[in-house]
Protein backbone atom coordinates (compact mmCIF):
# COMPACT_ATOMS: atom_id res chain seq x y z
CA UNK A 1 0.00 0.00 0.00
CA UNK A 2 2.07 2.78 -0.64
CA UNK A 3 0.19 5.60 0.48
CA UNK A 4 1.12 9.56 2.07
CA UNK A 5 -1.02 12.26 3.35
CA UNK A 6 -1.46 15.49 1.81
CA UNK A 7 1.14 16.99 3.93
CA UNK A 8 3.73 14.55 2.93
CA UNK A 9 6.04 14.09 -0.02
CA UNK A 10 4.64 12.18 -3.01
CA UNK A 11 6.31 8.99 -3.70
CA UNK A 12 6.59 7.66 -6.95
CA UNK A 13 4.18 5.20 -8.29
CA UNK A 14 4.79 1.98 -8.56
CA UNK A 15 4.25 -0.65 -11.47
CA UNK A 16 0.97 -1.73 -11.37
CA UNK A 17 1.92 -5.49 -10.19
CA UNK A 18 3.92 -3.99 -7.49
CA UNK A 19 1.22 -2.23 -5.82
CA UNK A 20 2.18 -1.49 -2.45
CA UNK A 21 -0.16 -0.91 0.45
CA UNK A 22 -0.31 2.72 1.67
CA UNK A 23 2.32 5.61 1.48
CA UNK A 24 3.57 3.21 4.78
CA UNK A 25 5.49 1.42 2.45
CA UNK A 26 7.74 3.99 0.92
CA UNK A 27 11.44 3.62 1.12
CA UNK A 28 12.28 0.21 2.47
CA UNK A 29 15.29 2.15 3.73
CA UNK A 30 13.64 4.74 5.81
CA UNK A 31 13.50 4.11 9.34
CA UNK A 32 10.47 2.80 11.16
CA UNK A 33 8.23 5.29 13.13
CA UNK A 34 7.63 4.99 16.32
CA UNK A 35 4.46 2.58 17.70
CA UNK A 36 0.95 4.35 17.96
CA UNK A 37 1.34 5.83 21.15
CA UNK A 38 -2.43 4.54 22.49
CA UNK A 39 -4.00 5.83 26.13
CA UNK A 40 -3.46 3.84 29.19
CA UNK A 41 -6.99 2.88 29.29
CA UNK A 42 -8.39 1.77 25.59
CA UNK A 43 -12.22 2.95 25.06
CA UNK A 44 -13.75 0.00 23.75
CA UNK A 45 -14.88 0.25 19.51
CA UNK A 46 -17.89 -0.27 18.88
CA UNK A 47 -18.37 -4.24 17.88
CA UNK A 48 -15.72 -6.09 15.40
CA UNK A 49 -13.76 -4.50 13.07
CA UNK A 50 -14.19 -3.85 9.86
CA UNK A 51 -16.87 -5.75 10.73
CA UNK A 52 -19.55 -7.39 8.23
CA UNK A 53 -19.47 -4.50 5.77
CA UNK A 54 -20.03 -4.31 1.96
CA UNK A 55 -19.07 -0.57 0.40
CA UNK A 56 -16.04 1.59 -0.34
CA UNK A 57 -12.83 2.42 2.15
CA UNK A 58 -9.37 4.08 1.71
CA UNK A 59 -6.07 3.95 3.50
CA UNK A 60 -3.40 6.51 3.95
CA UNK A 61 -0.07 6.11 5.47
CA UNK A 62 -0.69 8.23 8.88
CA UNK A 63 -4.18 8.31 10.97
CA UNK A 64 -5.81 11.39 9.74
CA UNK A 65 -6.61 14.18 11.87
CA UNK A 66 -10.58 14.24 13.57
CA UNK A 67 -11.59 17.25 11.71
CA UNK A 68 -10.25 15.47 8.52
CA UNK A 69 -12.06 12.44 9.30
CA UNK A 70 -15.31 14.23 9.73
CA UNK A 71 -14.77 16.54 6.54
CA UNK A 72 -14.52 12.69 4.54
CA UNK A 73 -17.32 11.22 6.47
CA UNK A 74 -19.68 14.15 5.98
CA UNK A 75 -18.95 14.43 2.21
CA UNK A 76 -16.76 11.31 0.36
CA UNK A 77 -18.00 8.17 -0.59
CA UNK A 78 -15.83 6.15 1.97
CA UNK A 79 -17.12 4.42 4.96
CA UNK A 80 -13.74 2.60 5.87
CA UNK A 81 -10.59 3.52 6.85
CA UNK A 82 -7.33 1.39 6.60
CA UNK A 83 -4.78 2.36 9.61
CA UNK A 84 -1.35 0.95 10.44
CA UNK A 85 -1.62 -0.42 13.95
CA UNK A 86 1.53 -1.84 14.67
CA UNK A 87 4.79 -3.54 12.84
CA UNK A 88 8.65 -2.43 12.61
CA UNK A 89 8.07 -2.19 8.68
CA UNK A 90 5.78 1.55 9.11
CA UNK A 91 6.55 4.55 7.90
CA UNK A 92 4.59 7.26 8.76
CA UNK A 93 4.16 8.06 12.85
CA UNK A 94 0.88 8.22 13.93
CA UNK A 95 0.44 10.59 16.50
CA UNK A 96 -3.82 10.74 16.07
CA UNK A 97 -3.60 6.95 16.31
CA UNK A 98 -5.26 6.95 20.52
CA UNK A 99 -7.75 5.10 21.48
CA UNK A 100 -9.82 8.28 22.00
CA UNK A 101 -8.88 8.51 18.09
CA UNK A 102 -10.53 4.99 17.45
CA UNK A 103 -13.85 5.09 19.57
CA UNK A 104 -14.72 8.60 17.93
CA UNK A 105 -14.18 6.91 14.73
CA UNK A 106 -16.36 4.28 14.69
CA UNK A 107 -18.96 6.28 17.19
CA UNK A 108 -19.50 8.28 13.41
CA UNK A 109 -20.01 5.77 11.33
CA UNK A 110 -16.52 4.54 10.18
CA UNK A 111 -15.26 0.87 9.86
CA UNK A 112 -11.76 0.60 10.75
CA UNK A 113 -9.02 -1.64 8.64
CA UNK A 114 -6.31 -2.76 11.24
CA UNK A 115 -2.93 -3.66 9.75
CA UNK A 116 0.35 -5.06 10.47
CA UNK A 117 3.16 -3.89 8.32
CA UNK A 118 6.08 -5.58 9.39
CA UNK A 119 8.09 -8.85 8.00
CA UNK A 120 8.25 -8.84 4.71
CA UNK A 121 8.90 -11.66 2.29
CA UNK A 122 12.82 -12.79 2.24
CA UNK A 123 12.91 -12.75 -1.50
CA UNK A 124 12.00 -8.95 -1.55
CA UNK A 125 13.34 -5.51 -1.17
CA UNK A 126 11.65 -4.19 1.71
CA UNK A 127 12.82 -4.44 5.11
CA UNK A 128 12.97 -6.07 7.64
CA UNK A 129 12.69 -9.74 6.66
CA UNK A 130 11.16 -12.96 7.23
CA UNK A 131 13.68 -15.81 7.83
CA UNK A 132 14.03 -17.82 4.14
CA UNK A 133 13.58 -20.74 6.70
CA UNK A 134 9.70 -22.26 6.86
CA UNK A 135 10.27 -23.13 10.55
CA UNK A 136 11.52 -19.95 11.76
CA UNK A 137 9.43 -18.29 9.58
CA UNK A 138 6.28 -19.58 10.99
CA UNK A 139 7.87 -18.25 14.25
CA UNK A 140 7.83 -15.18 13.25
CA UNK A 141 4.74 -15.36 12.49
CA UNK A 142 3.19 -16.11 15.61
CA UNK A 143 5.40 -13.59 17.39
CA UNK A 144 4.12 -10.37 14.67
CA UNK A 145 0.26 -11.89 16.00
CA UNK A 146 1.21 -11.18 19.63
CA UNK A 147 2.54 -7.45 18.65
CA UNK A 148 -0.33 -6.91 16.64
CA UNK A 149 -2.96 -8.50 18.97
CA UNK A 150 -1.65 -6.69 21.76
CA UNK A 151 -1.51 -3.48 19.57
CA UNK A 152 -5.19 -3.75 18.58
CA UNK A 153 -6.48 -4.48 22.26
CA UNK A 154 -4.34 -1.22 23.33
CA UNK A 155 -6.22 1.09 20.76
CA UNK A 156 -9.86 -0.35 21.41
CA UNK A 157 -9.69 -3.08 18.35
CA UNK A 158 -11.39 -5.84 19.90
CA UNK A 159 -11.86 -9.47 19.70
CA UNK A 160 -13.66 -10.80 16.71
CA UNK A 161 -11.77 -8.02 14.50
CA UNK A 162 -9.46 -8.56 11.60
CA UNK A 163 -6.13 -7.93 11.18
CA UNK A 164 -4.19 -7.81 8.04
CA UNK A 165 -0.69 -8.32 7.47
CA UNK A 166 0.73 -6.52 4.81
CA UNK A 167 3.19 -8.12 2.53
CA UNK A 168 4.90 -6.24 0.13
CA UNK A 169 4.97 -7.48 -3.61
CA UNK A 170 7.87 -9.56 -3.71
CA UNK A 171 9.15 -11.62 -6.54
CA UNK A 172 7.93 -15.25 -5.70
CA UNK A 173 9.72 -18.41 -5.97
CA UNK A 174 8.80 -21.47 -4.70
CA UNK A 175 11.20 -21.10 -1.70
CA UNK A 176 9.86 -17.83 -0.98
CA UNK A 177 6.49 -19.38 -1.05
CA UNK A 178 7.01 -21.40 1.39
CA UNK A 179 8.83 -18.84 3.63
CA UNK A 180 5.98 -16.75 3.10
CA UNK A 181 3.11 -19.07 3.57
CA UNK A 182 4.64 -20.58 6.81
CA UNK A 183 5.03 -17.76 8.21
CA UNK A 184 1.34 -16.45 7.39
CA UNK A 185 0.33 -19.73 8.87
CA UNK A 186 1.84 -18.69 12.23
CA UNK A 187 0.23 -15.39 12.21
CA UNK A 188 -3.55 -17.41 11.33
CA UNK A 189 -2.58 -19.41 14.15
CA UNK A 190 -1.64 -16.99 16.93
CA UNK A 191 -4.58 -14.58 16.02
CA UNK A 192 -7.10 -17.37 16.60
CA UNK A 193 -5.98 -18.04 19.48
CA UNK A 194 -6.11 -14.43 20.72
CA UNK A 195 -10.09 -14.07 19.61
CA UNK A 196 -8.76 -12.42 16.25
CA UNK A 197 -9.31 -13.46 12.34
CA UNK A 198 -6.46 -12.94 9.86
CA UNK A 199 -6.30 -11.30 6.85
CA UNK A 200 -3.44 -10.42 4.28
CA UNK A 201 -2.63 -7.88 1.86
CA UNK A 202 -0.51 -8.53 -0.80
CA UNK A 203 -0.05 -7.62 -4.26
CA UNK A 204 -2.02 -10.11 -6.63
CA UNK A 205 0.70 -10.94 -8.78
CA UNK A 206 2.96 -12.23 -5.27
CA UNK A 207 1.11 -12.67 -2.39
CA UNK A 208 -2.17 -12.86 -3.44
CA UNK A 209 -1.13 -15.79 -6.01
CA UNK A 210 0.65 -17.64 -3.73
CA UNK A 211 -1.91 -17.92 -0.95
CA UNK A 212 -4.83 -18.92 -3.83
CA UNK A 213 -2.12 -21.32 -5.23
CA UNK A 214 -2.01 -23.18 -1.76
CA UNK A 215 -5.50 -22.84 -0.79
CA UNK A 216 -6.02 -26.68 -0.29
CA UNK A 217 -2.40 -27.48 1.06
CA UNK A 218 -2.74 -28.80 4.26
CA UNK A 219 0.39 -28.31 5.48
CA UNK A 220 -0.62 -24.04 5.71
CA UNK A 221 -3.05 -22.82 7.72
CA UNK A 222 -5.97 -20.77 5.43
CA UNK A 223 -6.53 -17.32 6.06
CA UNK A 224 -9.84 -15.73 6.98
CA UNK A 225 -9.46 -12.95 4.65
CA UNK A 226 -7.72 -11.54 1.49
CA UNK A 227 -6.52 -8.02 0.44
CA UNK A 228 -5.77 -8.11 -3.28
CA UNK A 229 -4.19 -5.13 -3.96
CA UNK A 230 -4.59 -4.98 -8.06
CA UNK A 231 -4.85 -1.37 -9.43
CA UNK A 232 -7.47 -2.03 -12.22
CA UNK A 233 -9.22 0.66 -11.52
CA UNK A 234 -12.65 -1.02 -10.93
CA UNK A 235 -14.40 -1.30 -7.62
CA UNK A 236 -15.35 -5.04 -7.06
CA UNK A 237 -13.84 -7.88 -5.18
CA UNK A 238 -12.53 -9.91 -8.22
CA UNK A 239 -9.02 -10.95 -8.31
CA UNK A 240 -8.79 -11.63 -12.19
CA UNK A 241 -6.45 -14.50 -12.73
CA UNK A 242 -4.43 -14.06 -9.63
CA UNK A 243 -6.80 -15.75 -7.34
CA UNK A 244 -10.47 -18.44 -8.54
CA UNK A 245 -13.56 -17.06 -7.76
CA UNK A 246 -13.97 -20.34 -5.40
CA UNK A 247 -11.83 -18.81 -3.22
CA UNK A 248 -12.07 -16.92 -0.30
CA UNK A 249 -15.57 -16.72 -2.23
CA UNK A 250 -17.86 -15.88 1.33
CA UNK A 251 -17.40 -12.27 2.19
CA UNK A 252 -13.70 -12.73 2.44
CA UNK A 253 -12.33 -9.99 0.22
CA UNK A 254 -10.79 -6.84 0.34
CA UNK A 255 -9.33 -5.11 -3.17
CA UNK A 256 -7.75 -2.06 -3.42
CA UNK A 257 -8.25 -1.06 -7.18
CA UNK A 258 -6.70 2.34 -6.80
CA UNK A 259 -3.48 3.53 -5.49
CA UNK A 260 -1.38 6.90 -4.86
CA UNK A 261 -4.33 8.50 -5.86
CA UNK A 262 -5.12 12.84 -4.44
CA UNK A 263 -9.15 13.37 -3.37
CA UNK A 264 -10.20 16.37 -1.57
CA UNK A 265 -13.97 16.00 0.17
CA UNK A 266 -15.36 18.70 2.34
CA UNK A 267 -12.18 21.34 1.48
CA UNK A 268 -9.71 18.73 2.78
CA UNK A 269 -6.97 17.06 0.52
CA UNK A 270 -5.67 13.78 1.12
CA UNK A 271 -3.53 11.46 -0.94
CA UNK A 272 -5.34 7.74 -0.20
CA UNK A 273 -5.62 4.17 -2.34
CA UNK A 274 -8.71 3.02 -3.18
CA UNK A 275 -10.39 0.19 -1.56
CA UNK A 276 -13.92 -1.75 -2.19
CA UNK A 277 -14.48 -4.39 0.79
CA UNK A 278 -17.06 -7.21 1.15
CA UNK A 279 -16.16 -9.03 4.41
CA UNK A 280 -18.01 -10.44 7.12
CA UNK A 281 -17.08 -11.98 10.38
CA UNK A 282 -19.45 -14.66 10.35
CA UNK A 283 -18.37 -16.76 7.40
CA UNK A 284 -15.78 -18.43 9.37
CA UNK A 285 -16.19 -20.70 12.53
CA UNK A 286 -15.17 -18.74 15.23
CA UNK A 287 -11.99 -18.79 16.77
CA UNK A 288 -10.73 -21.48 19.12
CA UNK A 289 -12.13 -20.37 22.21
CA UNK A 290 -8.47 -22.32 23.35
CA UNK A 291 -5.60 -23.74 21.92
CA UNK A 292 -1.87 -24.01 22.63
CA UNK A 293 1.62 -25.13 20.96
CA UNK A 294 4.83 -26.31 22.70
CA UNK A 295 7.45 -26.15 21.07
CA UNK A 296 10.65 -28.21 22.03
CA UNK A 297 12.61 -24.18 22.56
CA UNK A 298 9.27 -23.32 24.45
CA UNK A 299 11.15 -21.95 27.94
CA UNK A 300 9.78 -24.16 30.73
CA UNK A 301 7.22 -26.64 28.86
CA UNK A 302 9.92 -29.50 27.64
CA UNK A 303 11.96 -31.56 29.22
CA UNK A 304 14.19 -34.37 27.35
CA UNK A 305 17.24 -36.50 28.72
CA UNK A 306 20.48 -35.98 26.91
CA UNK A 307 19.87 -39.07 24.73
CA UNK A 308 18.23 -36.65 23.02
CA UNK A 309 19.92 -34.66 20.48
CA UNK A 310 19.09 -31.62 18.98
CA UNK A 311 19.13 -30.55 15.43
CA UNK A 312 18.19 -27.70 12.71
CA UNK A 313 18.63 -29.82 9.33
CA UNK A 314 15.20 -29.87 8.37
CA UNK A 315 13.57 -27.02 7.07
CA UNK A 316 10.25 -28.52 7.53
CA UNK A 317 11.02 -28.28 11.10
CA UNK A 318 8.34 -26.10 13.54
CA UNK A 319 10.51 -23.31 15.02
CA UNK A 320 14.01 -22.95 14.94
CA UNK A 321 15.02 -27.15 16.13
CA UNK A 322 13.99 -30.21 17.33
CA UNK A 323 15.54 -33.08 19.15
CA UNK A 324 15.45 -36.89 17.98
CA UNK A 325 16.93 -39.77 19.22
CA UNK A 326 17.43 -43.62 18.42
CA UNK A 327 14.68 -46.07 19.49
CA UNK A 328 15.58 -48.35 22.35
CA UNK A 329 13.88 -50.66 25.30
CA UNK A 330 13.40 -47.98 27.14
CA UNK A 331 10.69 -45.15 27.36
CA UNK A 332 12.92 -41.72 27.69
CA UNK A 333 9.66 -40.04 27.82
CA UNK A 334 10.35 -36.42 26.18
CA UNK A 335 7.56 -34.21 27.65
CA UNK A 336 5.93 -31.39 26.75
CA UNK A 337 4.25 -29.50 29.60
CA UNK A 338 0.86 -27.12 29.15
CA UNK A 339 -1.81 -25.59 31.79
CA UNK A 340 -4.94 -27.15 30.53
CA UNK A 341 -7.93 -24.80 31.21
CA UNK A 342 -11.18 -27.34 32.40
CA UNK A 343 -11.31 -30.39 32.20
CA UNK A 344 -12.79 -31.57 28.79
CA UNK A 345 -11.80 -32.81 25.23
CA UNK A 346 -9.40 -31.51 23.35
CA UNK A 347 -7.55 -32.07 19.78
CA UNK A 348 -3.62 -33.29 20.60
CA UNK A 349 -1.57 -32.45 16.56
CA UNK A 350 1.91 -33.00 16.23
CA UNK A 351 4.73 -31.93 13.92
CA UNK A 352 7.55 -33.30 13.26
CA UNK A 353 9.73 -32.46 10.06
CA UNK A 354 9.53 -34.62 7.10
CA UNK A 355 11.88 -37.19 6.09
CA UNK A 356 11.39 -40.86 5.03
CA UNK A 357 14.09 -42.24 7.16
CA UNK A 358 12.43 -41.82 10.82
CA UNK A 359 10.85 -43.83 13.03
CA UNK A 360 7.56 -45.42 11.71
CA UNK A 361 6.54 -46.65 15.00
CA UNK A 362 6.77 -43.64 17.36
CA UNK A 363 5.12 -43.96 20.25
CA UNK A 364 3.00 -40.86 21.43
CA UNK A 365 2.09 -40.59 25.26
CA UNK A 366 -0.99 -38.39 26.02
CA UNK A 367 -1.82 -38.58 30.13
CA UNK A 368 -5.51 -38.45 29.62
CA UNK A 369 -7.84 -37.64 32.90
CA UNK A 370 -8.02 -41.85 33.17
CA UNK A 371 -4.62 -42.61 32.83
CA UNK A 372 -1.97 -42.66 29.96
CA UNK A 373 -2.93 -43.56 26.59
CA UNK A 374 -0.14 -44.80 23.73
CA UNK A 375 -0.62 -43.57 20.06
CA UNK A 376 1.86 -44.94 17.27
CA UNK A 377 2.32 -42.41 14.38
CA UNK A 378 4.56 -43.10 11.13
CA UNK A 379 7.08 -40.37 11.40
CA UNK A 380 8.29 -41.38 7.54
CA UNK A 381 5.27 -40.14 6.28
CA UNK A 382 3.07 -36.48 6.47
CA UNK A 383 5.97 -34.22 8.18
CA UNK A 384 6.10 -30.66 7.58
CA UNK A 385 2.72 -30.06 8.84
CA UNK A 386 0.33 -30.76 11.36
CA UNK A 387 -1.18 -34.25 12.09
CA UNK A 388 -3.85 -34.90 14.26
CA UNK A 389 -3.63 -38.29 16.77
CA UNK A 390 -7.06 -37.89 18.12
CA UNK A 391 -9.20 -36.71 20.53
CA UNK A 392 -8.78 -37.06 24.22
CA UNK A 393 -10.37 -36.07 27.56
CA UNK A 394 -7.84 -33.88 29.64
CA UNK A 395 -7.36 -33.36 33.42
CA UNK A 396 -7.37 -29.26 34.10
CA UNK A 397 -4.21 -27.89 35.37
CA UNK A 398 -0.58 -27.69 34.55
CA UNK A 399 1.31 -30.52 34.13
CA UNK A 400 3.01 -33.11 31.62
CA UNK A 401 0.21 -33.78 28.87
CA UNK A 402 1.76 -35.31 25.50
CA UNK A 403 5.35 -37.34 25.39
CA UNK A 404 7.14 -39.15 22.64
CA UNK A 405 8.68 -42.16 23.40
CA UNK A 406 11.93 -44.16 22.22
CA UNK A 407 10.35 -47.51 23.18
CA UNK A 408 9.82 -49.04 19.65
CA UNK A 409 10.44 -52.00 17.37
CA UNK A 410 10.72 -49.70 14.05
CA UNK A 411 13.62 -48.34 12.82
CA UNK A 412 15.13 -44.54 12.30
CA UNK A 413 14.58 -42.07 14.46
CA UNK A 414 11.98 -40.99 16.86
CA UNK A 415 11.58 -37.48 16.76
CA UNK A 416 9.76 -34.57 19.04
CA UNK A 417 9.38 -31.19 17.64
CA UNK A 418 5.87 -29.66 18.64
CA UNK A 419 2.71 -30.17 20.13
CA UNK A 420 -0.66 -28.63 19.56
CA UNK A 421 -3.61 -28.71 22.02
CA UNK A 422 -6.87 -27.57 21.16
CA UNK A 423 -10.28 -27.55 22.99
CA UNK A 424 -12.69 -29.77 20.94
Amino acid sequence: MRRTTAWLTSIATAAALSTTLASAAASAAAAPAPQAQPQSVAVSAVGPQPGTFVGKGFDTCAAPSQSAMNAWRASSPYRAVGIYISGASRTCAQPNLTATWVSNQTANGWRLIPIELGYQAPCGTRAPKMSADPGTARSQGRTAADSAANAARALGIGAGSTIYNDIEHYPTTTACRAAVLSFLSGWVERLHTHGYLAGMYSSGSSGIRDVCLEYHNPSYTRLDQIWIAWWNGVADTDAGNYCSDAYYANHQRLHQYAGDVTETWGGVTMKIDRNYLDVSTSQQPPPQQWSTTVDNTTSGRFTASSNWSTSSYSGSRFGTNYRYASPTSASDVAWYRADIPATGAYEISVWYPADPGYNGQTPYIVATASGNRSVTVDQRVNGGRWVSIGVFTLAAGDGNKVGVSRWTGGSGYVVADAVRITRA
